[in-house]
């Protein structure tokens, strides 16, 4: 399991770009029969993914970093397939997740499994975790099940649908906050103008993207922005003080997850576009 410490405003504003990308990036995380851990002392996330072959993978706590038996000892996690389809064994009982499905798995549960459907054309699990205080129940969330919400404009560049796995009016959880946002053809843009939410961190992993393309994902205090050129499949750190934006060269996906004081979804800071420097 890689660790990552928290980080201060102050400090980042003399990083250099491989400053940035070794505190905030967040890669090789898809690899062929394993499975890879990131610990971030921001909010104690995890972020994690897992690519079944020819053998199932075992959800596996690190012992020495989370002083836990077992993963979900005093956890929670929720789950997104962004491959072909695949399956995920909870304490015995099997749930079948298709591409952009999510499975919401809470606190106390022992042993979970993934497992591909072809393990030729393997799934492709991510997943993000936090502290949990009590159990929710296993519950699987698809795209039309899940809250959506359109926005922005194709003047603007911005046109996309959010989609909400994870959150209080939907699957609950202790602190999770989870969910997918699809960019519509010729569209570049997320969340512009925009926002900080300084009770809450973030983590970002973009996906759906051509294997020549890029994302500039903007982060900093907003008069003190910096960015991090993103790649396919490729994750980001987002602490509470920083912004979190991005435009591509085409569109593409990302999974969105928060965790820290609240759930609210709409509990943000705004920032206006005179003030971005």
């Amino acid at each position: 399991m890689e660790i990552r410490y928290a980080t201060n405003p102050a400090s980042t504003k003399s990083y250099d770009t491989e400053g940035l990308r070794k505190e905030y990036l967040i890669d090789n995380l898809f690899v062929p029969g394993e499975l890879k851990l990131t610990y971030s002392h921001v909010d104690r996330f995890i972020a994690g993914a897992a690519i079944p072959t020819k053998e199932p993978i075992k959800l596996e706590a690190d012992k020495h970093t989370m002083g836990s038996d077992y993963f979900l000892e005093r956890r929670e996690i929720g789950i997104i397939n962004i491959g072909p389809k695949g399956f995920i064994t909870v304490d015995g009982t099997e749930y079948e997740i298709n591409n952009k499905e999510c499975l919401y798995v809470g606190l106390g549960n022992k042993e979970v499994v993934f497992r591909s459907a072809d393990p030729a054309n393997p799934a492709r699990f991510y997943f993000n975790s936090t502290p949990a205080h009590k159990n929710y129940p296993t519950e699987k969330i698809d795209l039309d099940s899940a809250e959506s919400q359109h926005l922005g404009s194709i003047t603007n560049s911005n046109e996309r649908t959010i989609y909400r796995f994870i959150h209080l009016n939907g699957t609950k959880s202790c602190q999770l906050v989870m969910g997918m946002t699809l960019l519509k053809p010729g569209n570049m843009w997320n969340t512009m103008p925009c926002h900080t939410h300084n009770r809450r961190s973030e983590i970002y992993l973009y996906f759906d993207m051509p294997e020549d393309g890029v994302v500039f994902h903007l982060m900093g205090e907003p008069n003190e922005t910096r960015h991090l050129v993103m790649r396919n499949e490729q994750a980001v750190i987002s602490p509470s003080w920083s912004i979190h934006s991005g435009v591509g060269t085409s569109n593409y996906t990302f999974i969105w997850a928060m965790a820290g004081e609240n759930q609210e979804f709409h509990d943000m800071d705004a920032v206006p576009m005179k003030d971005l420097k």
